[in-house]
């Protein structure tokens, strides 16, 4: 059986203090495999670009917006698997083969669990909390994995969302089927904790959480993040 085909796609925006290692460390599980692409959608107004001009990814440039980035690079997708990684997470060094595996079991959608680039036992708490299957566990920062074409089916990312993108797009896949937590972990930065508070951010992620879940109109929960969280 021929492999699944997988188009990594990658949002970033001024990354570029940390996309080169991002990227080194992807190549160094991907090379060995055959039908992937690495998609980079660039809204970068430093040196991003340059530095992503070095290594063989595709680049193609975009608006600002996760959402928005992350539908333009879907766009030039060619593989029949998208995996959708920030810029300052590293996917598990098996996650090629955790993505074609449950794939083939029938799982349409998922991400994995995470942990932090950070030993702190708080910072590890928040961690162990993405194995369990509740909407307040979940971010955009364990990636996702989707079939391409249940992608297309339910419109990929809404736009009009400049945050909770991530649980957005996966409300309409569980109005589809089952959404899917695998075992290994992606490894993100916390960096916005360190710039934030541990305990601070995580009150203020779980208040927009609950903002986006009584209905707040995304004006009022943009205008909130923006006044209170520093950093991207």
């Amino acid at each position: 059986m021929e492999p699944r085909s997988i188009s990594i796609i990658i949002p970033t925006y001024n990354e570029e203090a940390i996309i080169a290692h991002s990227i080194k460390a992807l190549l160094a599980i991907t090379e060995q495999y055959e039908e992937i692409e690495i998609i980079v959608s660039d809204a970068s107004n430093d040196g991003t670009r340059k530095i992503l001009s070095e290594f063989q990814v595709t680049v193609c440039q975009s608006a600002k917006g996760r959402a928005i980035q992350m539908n333009t690079g879907a766009q030039r997708a060619k593989g029949d698997i998208l995996y959708f990684l920030h810029a300052d997470s590293l996917a598990p060094e098996t996650f090629i083969d955790n993505i074609r595996s449950a794939v083939r079991e029938g799982k349409k959608a998922g991400c994995f669990r995470m942990n932090f680039n950070d030993s702190n036992p708080i910072m590890s708490l928040y961690g162990w909390f993405t194995q369990f299957p509740m909407m307040i566990c979940r971010g955009g920062d364990q990636s996702l994995f989707i079939e391409k074409s249940l992608f297309q089916e339910i419109g990929g990312f809404d736009e009009t969302h400049l945050v909770m993108e991530d649980i957005a797009i996966i409300n309409r896949i569980e109005e589809r089927g089952q959404f899917h937590i695998l075992e290994a972990e992606v490894t993100t930065s916390a960096r916005r904790y360190h710039e934030n508070g541990m305990i601070r951010l995580q009150l203020l992620f779980g208040t927009i959480h609950l903002m986006y879940a009584l209905g707040f109109d995304q004006e009022t929960i943009i205008r909130y993040y923006r006044e209170n969280i520093s950093g991207q």
